[in-house]
């Protein structure tokens, strides 16, 4: 095992390796590999102009989903770091694991799994792994870009027991088989779940703030925003407009770094697994303390009743609901709309689902009003 990780943490050298094998890479191990084809794909490129909360035409300084998974890069390397888990791997994982989303951000992901209600559904972790298994065409010997199994079952957030046991057919002891087993993925993968909830919790304070639509006094309820924000006052009692803003998140994100570092390590002691896999069965271990769970929570519901669920937000959100829709049955109307890739393909709700999950926003946009007229009212 590489010296500087944790006796519980993946070690590349003992991946369970790819769906297609290959050769390894001079220099890189096998988590590094994976983490350069995510960079290097189409889909990653794709999530700069994916909708986070707001639209990319919105506001230029709004958070995407590509910067969003930079920052559950960031903050999920800073932990691994800590707690000697691989930061190849949470990395790899990170930036991957909203590759399968639509445009438009959850609404689109509503939309589309409804039109799919009888096919199969539309759920976007399940999208991200066959993005990174199946959509991607870069390379002569397979579909896909052939990640290693880890970075791919750390992919797969969520996945409901159908869709489990299909998958368990199509790959006997695969990235499902957890889901049926009811075990916990690596450390690494839990780390990444933890760190997208920190990182979209700070940034949709921000993105909320920018917008007008939430003010910094709206927070002062929320004890794990406005504690950090009395704090950075009374240091500095000169802070104004948006220093306040900044510095009240920084201190938070800061506080909830810290809190998973001390409570995962309290767990990993007292659990004491001997190694990554005796790690999957010990259950969840990468989590927040009991306080730090709560108020994080109770963030979340502020963030849900005056954010997410804001009439402005909200007006957009059926809206683009309404564009997917509209796409799908276009698509579905006329195939030959789509390139050839998916116009040809057999299963053909799946193939229109497919080609909508993978556009951007603004090509939605533009696709939605060439095929049914309907110009997109901001």
């Amino acid at each position: 095992m590489t010296p500087s990780l944790a006796r519980y943490a993946c070690d590349p050298a003992h991946s369970r390796g790819r769906r297609h094998p290959e050769p390894p890479a001079p220099t890189r191990n096998a988590f590094q590999r994976d983490r350069d084809r995510i960079v290097h794909s189409t889909a990653f490129r794709r999530l700069v102009y994916k909708t986070q909360v707001f639209l990319n035409h919105e506001g230029d300084l709004f958070r995407t989903r590509l910067t969003h998974s930079l920052e559950v890069a960031q903050l999920g390397r800073s932990i691994a770091r800590a707690l000697g888990l691989n930061e190849d791997l949470v990395e790899a994982i990170a930036l991957a694991h909203d590759l399968g989303h639509t445009p438009f951000g959850h609404a689109g992901q509503d939309a589309l799994d409804a039109c799919m209600a009888e096919h199969g559904g539309f759920e976007h972790n399940l999208q991200s792994l066959r993005v990174v298994d199946e959509l991607e065409h870069r390379y002569p010997q397979y579909d896909g870009i052939n990640l290693s199994f880890e970075t791919r079952e750390g992919i797969l957030k969520h996945c409901s027991r159908v869709n489990a046991e299909r998958l368990e057919r199509l790959e006997p002891d695969g990235v499902a088989r957890r889901f049926l087993d009811r075990i916990q993925p690596s450390l690494e993968a839990q780390l990444c779940n933890l760190a997208d909830e920190i990182a979209y919790n700070a940034h949709d304070i921000d993105d909320g703030v920018r917008s007008g639509l939430i003010r910094i006094e709206d927070l002062a309820g929320v004890e794990l925003f406005e504690r950090y924000r009395s704090q950075a006052m009374a240091e500095h009692p000169q802070l104004q407009g948006r220093r306040v803003l900044y510095e009240a998140i920084r201190r938070m994100l800061s506080a909830q770094v810290y809190d998973v570092i001390d409570t995962t390590r309290a767990a990993l002691e007292a659990a004491a697994p001997s190694d990554a896999q005796a790690a999957r069965r010990g259950g969840p271990l990468v989590l927040f303390g009991d306080a730090m769970r709560a108020e994080s929570a109770a963030l979340k519901r502020f963030l849900l009743r005056n954010l997410y669920r804001h009439p402005q937000v909200m007006q957009t959100t059926e809206q683009a609901k309404g564009a997917v829709a509209g796409l799908f049955a276009a698509y579905l109307d006329k195939p030959a709309e789509m390139p050839d890739s998916f116009a040809e393909r057999a299963d053909k709700e799946r193939a229109v689902a497919d080609y909508i999950a993978g556009m951007t926003d603004r090509f939605a946009m533009r696709e939605h009003e060439r095929l049914t007229g309907k110009r997109w009212v901001a």
